[in-house]
């Protein structure tokens, strides 16, 4: 058991006989879905202030025999957005925006007059109305390239290796919604993507150098980075998908044919850092649901504002905040958390902050039932009385 300091105030130790417990059916659950000398997981659990289950199960990489432990690097995808969503709380609270700018302050370049109607709180709660507009396909592509400039030759080499300036040009020429902001929810990268360069523009600052100092190292993230091409990132994970077909495409498959490596230079829509760019370990992750929690990142009030609900989701019983889903089941205390899915990563983070009870699983292979296993660890909770 590791004890967590950064905390407000001491809190009981969990029973040693119900960790046990409990310990046991994660062990049972976990190992059922990854084997040793597989691809696999990470699975931290943190009660009070003691880390109470902290495993790894199955291989970091396939082409060396590296376990996965808490210190593995992970991209965690999409709950890299709640990063950059405290990014705009921080300078919200120092006086430098306000979360009530309309988009057309920043981004004047962009020519509709709907940007004066979407505010930061839109962009941050999925119901700005923005369509996901990026070339897709090859008739999307043709018609992109005829009115925007591009690095790009072709639309995998978009979708691939795209970073937020480009992925959100065609915001410029955007001419109608889906909706009117703030009536409906409709989850977005790009909305998302803007976020860098807001930060960037109020800063002055480059949006990693800002994240570190300002963000990571407070929360004691020292490992914690955004990836780019060339950058070495040490510990670090790659995800694998299930190999299909011949490999025409010449990217890495392991010995036995099963597994092809899909991150960074093989997934589509991987180089964009604001709304999924984040490598991060589960321990460090464990560090930030602390800082959060004990309010050394923004106030209670600020952590609280994004924690509650703005609008209804498409997944029962959950709102959207700002960059955190918020469940609230009849039959269970409120949880508050966020998944992540790129190439080969799948990733949860979730707390049940009424019973100060949080655990994260990243994975590094996407063939497994995240929802239906994060529903198996609430029943682990419930049946031994956590929650």
């Amino acid at each position: 058991m590791m004890q967590l300091t950064g905390c407000k105030s001491p809190r009981t130790a969990p029973s040693a006989d119900a960790t046990a417990q409990v310990s046991a059916e994660l062990d049972s659950l976990f190992s059922s879905l990854f084997k040793a000398d597989e691809l696999g997981a990470a699975v931290v659990v943190v009660r009070g202030d003691s880390i109470v289950y902290d495993k790894g199960f199955g291989l970091a990489r396939l082409d060396s025999v590296t376990p996965i432990t808490d210190r593995t690097m992970f991209n965690i995808c999409s709950v890299s957005k709640q990063f950059s969503a405290m990014a705009l709380f921080v300078l919200a609270e120092e006086g430098k925006l306000s979360l009530d700018d309309t988009v057309s302050k920043y981004f004047p370049e962009f020519k509709a007059d709907f940007f004066k109607r979407i505010t930061l709180r839109h962009l941050l709660s999925h119901t700005s109305g923005i369509p996901d507009a990026r070339p897709r396909t090859a008739e999307e592509w043709k018609r992109y390239t005829a009115t925007t400039k591009t690095q790009f030759k072709s639309v995998d080499d978009f979708k691939r290796f795209c970073e937020e300036d480009e992925s959100c040009r065609y915001l410029e020429s955007l001419d109608s919604l889906a909706f009117e902001p703030g009536t409906q929810y409709e989850y977005q990268n790009p909305t998302f993507q803007l976020m860098l360069m807001i930060v960037e523009k109020v800063t002055g600052e480059k949006f990693d150098d800002w994240m570190r100092t300002r963000i990571f190292l407070p929360a004691g993230m020292t490992d914690a980075t955004y990836f780019e091409p060339d950058k070495s990132i040490p510990r670090m994970a790659h995800a694998y998908t299930p190999a299909e077909g011949g490999n025409t495409r010449n990217y890495f498959r392991s010995a036995d044919g099963k597994w092809e490596e899909c991150d960074y230079g093989e997934a589509n829509f991987f180089g964009t850092k604001a709304d999924g760019g984040l490598y991060t370990t589960p321990l460090e992750f464990v560090k930030w649901d602390k800082a959060l929690y004990g309010d050394l990142v923004v106030s209670e009030a600020m952590r609280r504002e994004a924690h509650s609900g703005k609008i209804a989701t498409d997944i029962p019983d959950t709102d959207y905040g700002y960059g955190w889903f918020i469940e609230h089941r009849p039959d269970r205390p409120q949880k508050i958390y966020h998944t992540g899915d790129n190439g080969g990563f799948l990733i949860f983070e979730g707390r049940f902050p009424d019973k100060d009870l949080f655990y994260l699983i990243f994975a590094n292979r996407p063939d497994w039932d995240r929802e239906g296993t994060v529903e198996e660890v609430d029943k682990v909770f419930e049946r031994n009385g956590w929650i």
